[in-house]
């Protein structure tokens, strides 16, 4: 068994997805655990993801209170890019915010059985676009700092969802990439004006395939806090989720901070 606080699950993409839990100092494999047994046990325990203080619940994702209040990670400009002054050189803590936001963003439309618009760092290409279980993706727009990306992304929310909805996306879904083409067009003329200089109409969508053995005709979302174990046959990854057979869904990454047990193969290292 390996034993530590959770994070969000580490991806790699070649022909699919690829996953590793993050338990403490471990990155667990868990691809070839879909189709067979799995089970997670939560100690109880939970500790801060900034600051490892330990706390009796959260405050967002995985934060205690003053994290929640002080540190850049849980600052507003992360859920609202518009808001963000990297590039002013200011926010909660200014040489965080530059070193990830006054760099290259990219405004996105992903499918995941609708079309969404988001933001995120171009370092972060494919990750966001997994972490959501998007199916297809490409790249609409290219800006030299978040702020920017953030406008864009304001102005197609007029156009487009900027949510996934998560029982939508844990059910078979192809990636309609005539959809994607679609909405790229309609996004293009809805900037023909001075944002339009970030826009990019030539790239080429991606694909994204996932470790699936199945999905189960209706999911619902479990809490660790109030079912520390789950056990059962693992049907399915996709985003952040955990899929069982039986329909019980864990969203991992709203479970970073929880102490937790997994089994190891016996040639873990």
């Amino acid at each position: 068994m390996v034993e530590g606080p959770l994070r969000k699950m580490l991806t790699g993409l070649d022909d699919r997805v690829h996953y590793a839990l993050v338990v403490g100092e471990a990155h667990v494999p868990i691809d070839d655990r879909v189709g067979g047994p799995f089970t997670l046990h939560a100690s109880g325990r939970k500790t801060c993801v900034i600051c490892g203080r330990s706390v009796s619940k959260f405050f967002g994702q995985g934060f205690c209170f003053p994290c929640s209040r002080d540190a850049p990670e849980a600052s507003e400009c992360i859920v609202r890019p518009e808001l963000c002054r990297a590039h002013l050189g200011e926010g909660r803590d200014p040489e965080w915010e530059r070193v990830h936001h006054d760099q290259e963003h990219v405004v996105y439309l992903s499918y995941t059985g609708g079309i969404k618009v988001g933001v995120t760092r171009s370092t972060q290409v494919p990750v966001r676009w997994i972490d959501q279980g998007a199916v297809a993706a490409v790249v609409i727009a290219r800006t030299p700092y978040r702020r920017l990306a953030g406008l864009i992304e304001v102005e197609l929310k007029k156009h487009f969802a900027d949510r996934t909805n998560w029982r939508a996306m844990l059910r078979p879904v192809m990636p309609d990439i005539g959809a994607l083409l679609d909405a790229r067009s309609q996004a293009v003329t809805a900037l023909a004006h001075e944002l339009g200089a970030y826009v990019l109409a030539d790239e080429d969508p991606w694909r994204i395939d996932y470790p699936v053995d199945h999905f189960p005709p209706k999911v619902a979302s479990v809490s660790l806090d109030k079912e520390p174990t789950i056990t059962g046959t693992l049907a399915a990854i996709k985003g952040q989720y955990l899929v069982w057979a039986d329909g019980r869904v864990l969203n991992v990454r709203n479970h970073a901070g929880y102490h937790v047990e997994v089994d190891v193969p016996r040639n873990f290292s």
